[in-house]
């Protein structure tokens, strides 16, 4: 099984988003955030999360790049019930059980995505907002001769 991971290849991401996601979480689109915003919710750091920000599911930070990587089947059951916590705490879900194939659906999802791609793929997310709501498109980049954990550890702040 495939999900993703926050990556940090410079320190834009400290100067772009309100809340930067640290590097090596897991991650998800987290388009679910921008749900009922509109136009005038688009301004600053937070028009910078709509606009290319993937959800680190721990920190709840952004991020923005992710990077394809296997995860283990008792590691992603920890991440649906951290993501239908947080479905509770911040967003509003009446309980746990309620939330909890809300959380279940948004990680299939993007893992769903991951694996159709290599391990090592660079993963970016674009958001508009329309008409119909928000409209999500990715891009890919191939994995090179260096491994994401080799981004991990250079390209942090720490």
């Amino acid at each position: 099984m495939k999900l993703a991971r926050t990556l940090r290849l410079d320190i834009s991401d400290e100067n772009v988003f309100e809340r930067p996601a640290p590097s090596g979480e897991w991650a998800i689109s987290g388009g679910f955030e921008f749900s009922n915003w509109t136009e005038a919710d688009l301004k600053g750091k937070a028009r910078q999360a709509f606009t290319n920000g993937w959800y680190s599911i721990e920190s709840g930070g952004r991020a923005s790049f992710v990077g394809v990587c296997d995860i283990t089947e008792p590691e992603l059951e920890r991440l649906r019930h951290t993501l239908a916590q947080t479905f509770v705490e911040i967003y509003g879900a009446p309980d746990i059980e309620s939330a909890y194939p809300v959380a279940c659906e948004e990680i299939d999802q993007m893992r769903s995505m991951c694996e159709d791609f290599e391990d090592n793929t660079l993963l970016m997310v674009s958001r508009t907002l329309t008409d119909l709501g928000v409209e999500e498109t990715y891009r890919s980049r191939a994995p090179q001769d260096a491994s994401l954990e080799a981004f991990a550890v250079h390209g942090s702040v720490d």
